[in-house]
């Protein structure tokens, strides 16, 4: 699939399935190798799904400039706009989330409904990462690219999942390692969520919103969701027990049901 110019950036992209739009929007350092096949599988046979890597991420390009949350949505919809889609549904992932949040603020007509999974809507009233956590992903100078990709399994699933699914870890890892981030590009990156705050203005989202959380998120508190859940005024919350920042790989097969379930109302 192409990679196409947007705006200041050439931009990787993949479209699977036809029907309704629905936009995938990965977080931190993933590009779209990262989401389930599960996923990919059930949604395509319902929905054209738009897939891509965000600014700085896998086969996108990485301008050596600050990036922000609203950057990542502008590229969103340069990429909508150069594929003729004028409104679609948006799945976002952590900072995906966040993006998903800052597109149905900033661009309202082009979306229809919205999830939000293991998300934030940042700034000083959201829930913080706990600081040994912040420690453990800053970390990473002088590792190899596999040994990043193995330190952030456990901020992913949980402890009692990693021991029993030993063959889903692996996949993980292989899929981290497709196209993986610079040092660079993470840490303009990890600026952007630093600086994203959509708090106040979390009311103005008048969408179907459908927001999802493990309860053992050691990166982003599933408080956030509670919050997000709260603040948006069309907004449903599910929460998982015993799963963790992973959940869309942790439960995907539940988590894609509840997402059609939801899309297809």
């Amino acid at each position: 699939m192409p990679r196409i110019r947007i705006g200041d950036i050439k931009m990787y992209y993949e479209i699977h399935g036809k029907g309704f739009p629905l936009v995938m929007i990965t977080g931190l350092s993933a590009n779209k190798d990262w989401w389930p096949d599960y996923f990919i599988q059930q949604f395509s046979k319902r929905f054209k799904l738009l897939l891509f890597d965000n600014r700085g991420a896998g086969r996108t390009d990485a301008p050596k400039i600050d990036y922000t949350i609203r950057m990542f949505a502008d590229d969103t919809i340069g990429l909508m706009d150069a594929l003729e889609i004028e409104e679609a549904h948006m799945i976002g992932v952590s900072m995906g989330g966040m993006i998903a949040q800052e597109l149905a603020i900033s661009y309202p007509d082009r979306v229809k409904k919205l999830v939000l999974c293991s998300t934030t809507p940042g700034g000083q009233k959201s829930i913080p990462t706990p600081p040994e956590t912040v420690q453990k992903i800053m970390q990473s100078e002088g590792l190899t690219d596999e040994q990043i990709a193995r330190r952030t399994i456990p901020l992913l699933f949980t402890e009692e999942f990693i021991k029993n699914n030993p063959d889903v870890v692996e996949k993980t890892v292989n899929r981290m390692l497709i196209a993986p981030i610079s040092r660079d590009a993470f840490m303009r990156q990890i600026k952007a969520i630093m600086q994203f705050d959509a708090y106040d203005r979390l009311p103005k989202i008048n969408k179907p919103t459908l927001v999802m959380a493990g309860k053992e998120d050691v990166l982003i508190p599933y408080q956030n969701s509670e919050i997000l859940a709260q603040r948006i005024p069309r907004a449903k919350l599910v929460l998982y027990d015993k799963v963790g920042h992973g959940m869309i790989t942790q439960v995907a097969e539940d988590c894609a049901k509840k997402i059609l379930e939801f899309l297809e109302k």
